[in-house]
C-alpha cells in the first residue's frame, strides 16, 4: 500500500482519527473536557472545539462549557448524575464548601437533588441542630454521616436519571413547611429566560421549593450560564444569591449584580 506524502491528506487523516478516538472517549466516560483533549493530542483548544462542533452536527455530542457530553440516539440527552458528577468537580466542591458555611445551627434548609448539592451534603458532617429536606437520593445518602442533621425526604416517584423524587407526593410534602434556605442546583441559567431544567416534573417541584423558602440560593458552576433548558423554574430576579466559580461570563456577572443579586465567586 502506498502512503500519501500530501500534507493536506495527512492532516485530514489525523483529524479523522482524532475524532474517532474522541467518540470512543465519549462512549466510555459520557463526557470529555476541551483542555484535557488538547493536552492529550498536542493540538490547540480551538482545534478540539472544532472537533466537538463537528460531532455535535453529527448528533454524536452536545457541547457544554469546557467540553461536551455524549448524545443518546442522536438527540441531545439530559446527562445522568454519573456524567454530571465527572464535570467541573473542583469548582463544585469549592462552591459547596462556601454554601455549607451559610448553614447555621437552627436552620431549616432544602437541598435540591444534584451533584453540587450532593457536595454541600458532604460538607455538612459536622453541622449541628439543622433540619434538611431533600428530594435527592444521593443527597440523603451523603447526609447519613451528618449525625447533627435531621433528614427529611420528600418522597414521590424516583427518576433514576437524576436520582431524584418528584410528583404530587413530593409537592405536597413541602406544603406544610417553611424553610430558611433553599440550595438549588440548575441545568441552565440565563438573565432573560431565568433558571431552567430538563425535566418538567422537577421544574414544578423546584418552583414549590422556591415558594416555601425564605432565601433562594443557586449553586452552580460557570458552565451553566448563558444557557437555557426547556422547562423554566423561576425568573432570575427572584434569586437572592448565586454561588459560582470565577469563570462566570462577565456579561452574566455584571447583569446579575445590576439586578441586585448577591453573587459569590469561588476560585477553582
Amino acid at each position: 500500500m502506498q502512503h500519501s506524502d500530501n500534507p493536506m491528506e495527512k492532516s485530514v487523516a489525523a483529524t479523522s482519527e482524532r475524532r474517532e478516538q474522541i467518540i470512543q472517549k465519549l462512549r466510555q466516560h459520557g463526557s470529555v473536557q476541551v483542555n484535557d483533549l488538547a493536552t492529550l493530542y498536542g493540538v490547540s483548544t480551538v482545534t478540539i472545539r472544532n472537533d466537538l462542533a463537528f460531532l455535535e452536527k453529527q448528533g454524536i455530542a452536545v457541547r457544554v462549557y469546557g467540553g461536551a457530553l455524549i448524545c443518546d440516539n442522536g438527540t441531545a440527552a439530559e446527562p445522568s448524575v454519573k456524567d454530571k458528577s465527572a464535570l467541573n468537580v473542583s469548582a463544585k466542591r469549592s462552591i459547596a464548601s462556601v454554601a455549607a458555611e451559610l448553614i447555621k445551627p437552627g436552620h431549616r434548609v432544602i437541598l435540591d437533588s444534584g451533584t453540587t448539592t450532593f457536595e454541600i451534603a458532604r460538607h455538612m458532617r459536622q453541622h449541628q441542630d439543622v433540619i434538611a429536606m431533600t428530594n435527592g437520593m444521593n443527597v440523603a445518602n451523603a447526609l447519613v454521616e451528618a449525625e447533627g442533621v435531621e433528614v427529611l425526604m420528600t418522597g414521590g416517584h424516583l427518576r433514576r436519571q437524576s436520582l431524584s423524587f418528584y410528583g404530587d407526593q413530593a409537592d405536597q410534602s413541602l406544603q406544610n413547611y417553611h424553610f430558611d434556605l433553599l440550595f438549588l442546583g440548575v441545568d441552565a441559567i440565563d438573565l432573560e429566560r431565568g433558571i431552567s431544567t430538563h425535566n418538567e416534573d422537577e421544574a414544578r417541584l423546584n418552583r414549590r421549593m422556591c415558594e416555601v423558602a425564605e432565601r433562594i440560593i443557586v449553586v452552580t458552576d460557570s458552565s451553566k450560564f448563558n444557557r437555557s433548558s426547556l422547562h423554566k423554574i423561576i425568573d432570575t430576579q427572584r434569586i437572592h444569591m448565586i454561588i459560582t466559580d470565577d469563570s462566570i461570563p462577565q456579561n452574566s456577572l455584571e447583569g446579575l449584580r445590576k439586578a441586585g443579586i448577591d453573587v459569590v465567586l469561588v476560585s477553582q
